[in-house]
C-alpha cells in the first residue's frame, strides 16, 4: 500500500509528458476530476491536493508517457549507483528550483524512471485514494536483472507470490513489510516481446468503478490495452492507452475486510 510517508525507495511523484498539454489536461480532467492550470508544465490537482504533474514533451520526437519518480535521500549518490549497476542516467541530477533534486534514468533492461530528492516538495499530496496513484508495476524483458538492479540502486526488498498463473515479485522499501509494498515486477512473456513490448513502468490509479471509467475513456479516444478483469488478491483492473499514446492502469482495489 502506498502512503505519503515517502521513505527512501518509495514512489513519490508521477509526471506525464504530452504533445498536447491542453488536450491531455481535458482528457484526464474528465476521467478523474483533475484540474490543471496551464498550457505548460503544471500540477494535476484533485480538489486542493496534487496527484500528478503534466507538461510538454522534453523533445519533439520524445514519446508521450508517464514517468514514476522514486524517493532518495541523495540523488547524486543514487544516480552514481544507477551507472555502476548498469543503468543509464539520461538527465541530471539537477535542482528543480527549491522543490527538490531529480534525475531521469533507464534501468539495464530499458525501463525508464526518475529519482526525487525532496527539498521543499516531499511528494504527491495524496495516494491510494480514488483518482490518485495507488500501485506501480514494472514489466521487464529480464526480471532477474531488473530485481538485482533496483535492489542495488534503491535498496528494495522483494518477495515472490503466485498470481493468476504468473510469478509476481512484490516490491517494498528497505525495512518494510507486506503492508509497505509499493509495486511489483513481472517478467514479459515471449508473446509480449514478439509484439514489440519493451521494459516499462506502469502507474496504477485507484478508481471506484473500472468498467464505467473504461467506457468514458474509450468515448474520449483512449484505447483499452487489457480489458477489465478480476484478479484475486488485487481487485478489478484494466490497462489503457490515452489518445496520445501514454499507457496507464486503473484498479478498484480489494480492501482488507471488504
Amino acid at each position: 500500500m502506498l502512503s505519503t510517508s515517502y521513505r527512501p525507495g518509495a514512489p513519490v511523484w508521477l509526471d506525464l509528458a504530452s504533445p498536447d498539454v491542453p488536450a491531455s489536461a481535458g482528457f484526464y480532467g474528465t476521467l478523474f476530476g483533475w484540474t490543471h492550470p496551464a498550457d505548460g508544465y503544471g500540477l494535476f490537482r484533485l480538489g486542493d491536493r496534487t496527484v500528478a504533474a503534466l507538461g510538454p514533451l522534453p523533445e519533439p520526437d520524445a514519446p508521450p508517457g508517464w514517468t514514476l519518480s522514486f524517493a532518495t535521500a541523495d540523488a547524486d549518490r543514487t544516480a552514481d549507483l544507477v551507472r555502476r549497476a548498469g543503468g543509464r542516467v539520461r538527465t541530471g541530477p539537477y535542482d528543480v528550483l527549491g522543490a527538490g533534486r531529480t534525475a531521469t534514468c533507464t534501468d539495464p533492461t530499458g525501463a525508464g524512471f526518475a529519482l526525487w530528492q525532496p527539498h521543499d516538495v516531499r511528494g504527491l499530496d495524496v495516494v491510494d485514494e480514488p483518482g490518485s496513484l495507488c500501485w506501480t508495476e514494472c514489466y521487464s524483458v529480464d526480471a532477474q536483472r531488473a530485481k538485482a538492479f533496483y535492489r542495488t540502486v534503491l535498496d528494495w526488498q522483494e518477495y515472490d507470490i503466485p498470481l493468476a498463473g504468473l510469478t509476481l515479485t512484490v516490491l517494498t522499501p528497505a525495512g518494510g513489510g507486506s503492508d509497505d509494498a509499493h509495486g511489483d515486477l513481472v517478467q514479459l512473456g515471449p508473446e509480449q516481446t514478439a509484439r514489440g513490448t519493451r521494459s516499462h513502468w506502469l502507474p496504477y490509479l485507484e478508481v471506484t468503478d473500472v468498467d464505467s471509467l473504461l467506457a468514458t475513456a474509450e468515448a474520449l479516444g483512449a484505447t483499452v490495452r487489457v480489458p477489465a478483469m478480476d484478479v484475486p488478491g488485487m481487485g478489478r483492473l484494466a490497462q489503457l492507452q490515452d489518445p496520445h499514446g501514454a499507457v496507464f492502469a486503473v484498479i478498484t482495489s480489494e480492501r482488507p475486510g471488504a
